[in-house]
């Protein structure tokens, strides 16, 4: 496991997961999704926590759409601020 700022328990191993996000397929959203790139490659994308006596890895505080509906309630579309919220964010 790797050491990085906000690791609860630097050198103690931690459990990965499968995360998935949607952007749409136009301009802002490929601006967007460079962005993004530049976030992950920053280690800004994704924290570890602390849950249960269990270290994990979890979004960080960089919002991502993970569903294609249920609207800004469950991360999903439609929401029309979506891009200019995280574009600020980022």
């Amino acid at each position: 496991s790797c050491s990085k700022v906000g690791d609860p328990h630097p050198g103690q191993p931690y459990k990965g997961g499968h995360f998935c996000a949607f952007l749409p397929d136009n301009r802002e959203g490929q601006k967007t999704a460079v962005l993004l790139k530049k976030a992950f490659d920053r280690g800004l994308t994704f924290h570890i926590k602390s849950c249960d006596g269990e270290e994990r890895v979890t979004w960080g505080l960089i919002p991502h759409k993970t569903s294609w509906d249920g609207g800004k309630a469950r991360n999903g579309y439609p929401d029309a601020l979506y891009l200019r919220e995280v574009c600020t964010v980022l």
